[in-house]
Protein backbone atom coordinates (compact mmCIF):
# COMPACT_ATOMS: atom_id res chain seq x y z
CA UNK A 1 0.00 0.00 0.00
CA UNK A 2 1.51 3.00 -1.31
CA UNK A 3 1.32 6.03 1.24
CA UNK A 4 -0.07 9.79 0.35
CA UNK A 5 3.01 11.28 -0.13
CA UNK A 6 4.08 8.38 -2.59
CA UNK A 7 0.60 9.10 -4.47
CA UNK A 8 1.18 12.83 -4.55
CA UNK A 9 4.38 12.79 -6.20
CA UNK A 10 3.39 10.06 -8.42
CA UNK A 11 0.47 12.39 -9.85
CA UNK A 12 3.27 15.33 -9.93
CA UNK A 13 5.27 13.08 -12.01
CA UNK A 14 2.38 12.59 -14.13
CA UNK A 15 1.50 16.34 -14.93
CA UNK A 16 5.29 17.88 -14.56
CA UNK A 17 7.78 15.39 -15.29
CA UNK A 18 11.37 16.65 -13.78
CA UNK A 19 13.53 17.23 -15.90
CA UNK A 20 16.99 15.08 -16.97
CA UNK A 21 20.10 17.12 -16.59
CA UNK A 22 22.97 16.26 -18.07
CA UNK A 23 26.56 15.84 -16.34
CA UNK A 24 27.96 19.08 -17.51
CA UNK A 25 24.48 20.65 -15.87
CA UNK A 26 25.06 19.01 -12.75
CA UNK A 27 28.80 20.39 -12.68
CA UNK A 28 27.63 24.16 -13.99
CA UNK A 29 25.01 24.30 -10.98
CA UNK A 30 27.40 22.36 -8.10
CA UNK A 31 30.15 25.17 -9.53
CA UNK A 32 27.46 27.54 -8.99
CA UNK A 33 25.98 26.72 -5.48
CA UNK A 34 29.96 27.23 -4.69
CA UNK A 35 30.20 30.60 -6.44
CA UNK A 36 27.80 31.79 -4.80
CA UNK A 37 28.39 30.35 -1.28
CA UNK A 38 32.11 32.01 -1.31
CA UNK A 39 30.43 34.92 -2.23
CA UNK A 40 27.73 35.03 0.44
CA UNK A 41 30.52 34.08 2.82
CA UNK A 42 32.83 36.78 1.91
CA UNK A 43 29.88 39.51 2.17
CA UNK A 44 29.22 37.97 5.92
CA UNK A 45 32.96 38.01 7.24
CA UNK A 46 32.63 41.96 5.84
CA UNK A 47 29.88 43.09 7.00
CA UNK A 48 30.01 40.88 10.82
CA UNK A 49 33.78 42.32 11.09
CA UNK A 50 32.24 45.92 10.74
CA UNK A 51 29.42 45.39 13.11
CA UNK A 52 31.68 43.73 15.96
CA UNK A 53 33.89 46.81 15.22
CA UNK A 54 31.36 49.68 15.82
CA UNK A 55 29.33 51.08 18.99
CA UNK A 56 26.17 52.60 17.17
CA UNK A 57 23.13 50.82 17.54
CA UNK A 58 22.01 52.24 14.73
CA UNK A 59 24.35 51.66 12.45
CA UNK A 60 24.96 47.87 13.64
CA UNK A 61 21.17 47.59 12.98
CA UNK A 62 21.43 49.15 8.96
CA UNK A 63 24.55 46.81 8.68
CA UNK A 64 22.70 43.83 9.75
CA UNK A 65 19.43 44.75 7.40
CA UNK A 66 22.23 45.18 4.69
CA UNK A 67 23.34 41.41 5.44
CA UNK A 68 19.71 40.08 5.26
CA UNK A 69 19.09 42.34 1.84
CA UNK A 70 22.65 41.23 -0.19
CA UNK A 71 21.78 37.46 1.38
CA UNK A 72 18.46 37.49 -0.43
CA UNK A 73 19.69 39.49 -3.64
CA UNK A 74 22.85 36.59 -3.90
CA UNK A 75 20.60 33.90 -3.29
CA UNK A 76 18.22 35.05 -5.99
CA UNK A 77 20.90 35.56 -8.37
CA UNK A 78 22.02 32.53 -7.90
CA UNK A 79 18.40 30.84 -8.54
CA UNK A 80 18.36 33.09 -11.59
CA UNK A 81 21.01 31.28 -13.03
CA UNK A 82 21.04 27.65 -12.01
CA UNK A 83 17.29 28.01 -13.65
CA UNK A 84 18.57 29.50 -17.46
CA UNK A 85 21.73 26.25 -16.64
CA UNK A 86 18.56 23.67 -16.12
CA UNK A 87 16.61 24.95 -19.45
CA UNK A 88 19.72 25.51 -21.54
CA UNK A 89 20.07 28.41 -21.88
Amino acid sequence: MKSSYELAMERLNKTAPAAKLSNAQKQELAELDSQYAAKIAAREIALKAEIATTDDVEKESVLREQLATDRKKLQAELEDKKERVRQGK
